[in-house]
């Protein structure tokens, strides 16, 4: 996470590091980007790691174990990315934190695109839920380094679902040719995955691809509605004289893979049959599509009423969205589809598999990276864009330009070397402020310095006075989150900056920066004398330290998932 790095030496990568499912791809010779298949021949891989003692077991073969003992196995773990509290404990007693399993799952993602490519992949782009806050992108790059990649960006899924929609294009290489110039409209992409959801608005031009606004819940996806699913299916079963099937964990194992499987049939057909059992006792229960689609409209509404907030937010009326894209695979249930319809207009584009388009989006963004940063032989002509993987102070004054507005520039096309650059603008996903007193008030508020969905990366001031005669010491409450409230929000960083004892009313102003991957620095300035006065990187409880990553690297690089 720290400054420009060099090329590695190997193959770079785009991964969609799932809930429910994960994917690698790889931009190939020829500029296209495909799904790599993993050792068992399968285009995505379970995200489910299952412990047979110590020996860690990783994909289909880890969930077919999860029935056997449930309690060896770790699933959704997307869920806890960045929560300090979360521990899972083999039965051998060793313990891992949410990101070092999630490094078992991206060491098995590495180990099987190696397999395909026949050689040594070093690099990658890492797909996070554009609502995920800063802790848990860190804890994603941490995963990623643990499991021994150089993570360069981790880009937000329905940004990397835009450009593989094919619909981010460089100038002049629309499908109706040179001189047409590419698309250009607005795009929203609603992405459903197994345990996050977010929707995203985008303005998509010849060139570049402008993020204008994003919201969503990384606690609501596939699993929720499977959730209702268990039951209704248990009411139904304990109805015909049966034991409740989540009294115990292993046959709530069965009862969760019977819910996915009529939820998956309830996809094509209108009804489905999912065969029970328990303590001796069997019944059949008969689920219909309406069954299931009244049962779950909540959680529907709950999706459609955060499209509409992105709209609105976007400056945009839903005739003005041009093209509808679908990522996830939850975004399958015919429901999601017909009411897209229903409040956009049109329906969905229905040509890329929401399985896959954020892996390839992510392999696209990997290969501009990669370019950018070894640019093949000739070497594109003009102006070479420096990377930066982090943001530095000064934005406004330094930065602000068109080279380093690009979060990313390289070249695409049909051999990977034409010298086209594509841009991709991202937005904040959410709010970043500072608690402090309101004026002439004991009653403390949350001022907002950066609000949602300001581009990135992003910089802003605000200035701040002393409350106290002789006050040398500065209380600096760094927050994430929009509410005024500070009960409704984060603290990220709580640090107390000493200062010139001066009268009351002292000005200081605070600047918080977000870089490419939306992780937050902050400056402190005395403007009596214009003297910088404390400078840090949020480094709170929920972020993995240098240490922590160090330590687990070294652990798992010991650890073969099979």
């Amino acid at each position: 996470m720290g400054g420009r790095q060099a090329p590695g030496p190997g193959r770079w990568v785009g991964i969609d590091l799932g809930t429910t499912f994960s994917a690698v791809a790889r931009v190939d010779d020829f500029g296209r980007a495909d799904v790599l298949p993993n050792r068992d021949g399968e285009r995505t891989t379970p995200s489910v790691v299952f412990f047979d003692g110590e020996q860690p077991l990783v994909g289909t073969m880890a969930r077919r174990s999860v029935a056997t003992s449930p309690l060896d196995a770790v699933r959704f773990v997307k869920r806890a990315m960045g929560d300090p509290a979360w521990r899972f404990e083999t039965s051998g007693g060793t313990g891992y934190g949410p990101e070092e399993i999630s490094a078992l799952i991206l060491k098995r993602l590495k180990e099987d695109a190696e397999r395909a490519l026949a050689g040594e992949v070093t690099d990658a782009v890492i797909t996070v839920p554009a609502y995920f806050d800063d802790a848990a992108r860190r804890a994603t790059i941490a995963a990623g380094t643990i499991a021994g990649l150089t993570v360069r960006r981790v880009v937000n899924e329905p940004t990397a679902a835009a450009l593989a929609a094919g619909l981010v294009t460089g100038p002049g290489t629309a499908d109706g040719g040179p001189a047409d110039g590419g698309w250009t409209g607005s795009l929203l992409v609603y992405d459903l995955g197994g345990g996050t959801f977010d929707v995203t608005a985008l303005r998509v031009e010849p060139g570049a691809v402008h993020v204008l606004a994003t919201a969503g819940d990384r606690n609501l996806g596939g699993f929720d509605f499977d959730n209702a699913l268990m039951q209704l299916l248990d009411e139904r079963f304990r109805a015909a004289g049966g034991p409740s099937l989540l009294a115990d964990d292993a046959t709530e194992v069965d009862l969760r893979e019977r819910a996915e499987l009529v939820k998956h049939t309830l996809t094509s057909v209108d009804q489905a049959i999912a065969h029970l059992a328990a303590d001796g006792f069997a019944h059949s229960v008969t689920v219909t599509r309406d069954d299931f689609e009244h049962l779950t409209s909540a959680l529907l509404s709950r999706t459609r009423d955060t499209a509409e907030q992105v709209v609105e937010e976007a400056g945009l009326t839903w005739p003005a969205v041009d093209r509808l894209v679908l990522a996830g695979g939850s975004t399958r249930m015919p429901m999601v589809r017909r009411m897209l319809t229903e409040i956009s207009g049109r329906a969905p584009d229905a040509t890329a598999n929401p399985d896959e388009v954020v892996a390839l989006g992510a392999a696209r963004m990997a290969h501009l990276l990669e370019q950018a940063e070894r640019p093949p032989e000739p070497a594109p002509r003009g102006r070479s864009s420096r990377l930066r993987s982090r943001a530095r102070f000064g934005l406004r004054q330094r930065e602000r330009t068109e080279e380093s507005e690009r979060s990313t520039t390289g070249s695409t096309g049909s051999s990977g070397s034409t010298g086209i650059r594509i841009a991709v603008h991202d937005v904040t996903s959410r709010g970043l402020g500072q608690i402090v007193f309101a004026r002439d008030t004991d009653v403390l508020v949350n001022h907002v310095i950066i609000p949602r969905n300001s581009p990135i990366p992003a910089e802003e001031s605000s200035v701040f006075y002393t409350r106290y005669e002789r006050q040398g010491e500065l209380g600096v409450s760094i927050t994430e989150g929009d509410d005024t409230d500070p009960a409704h929000v984060r603290v990220l960083g709580d640090q107390p900056i000493r200062v010139v004892q001066y009268p009351k009313g002292a000005p200081f102003e605070t600047t918080l920066a977000y870089d490419a991957n939306q992780i937050i620095f902050v400056h402190v300035r005395d403007l009596t004398t214009g003297e910088l006065v404390g400078t840090f990187e949020i480094e709170h409880v929920l972020n993995p330290n240098a240490d922590r990553v160090a330590a687990s690297t070294a652990r798992i690089r010991s650890i073969a998932p099979l």
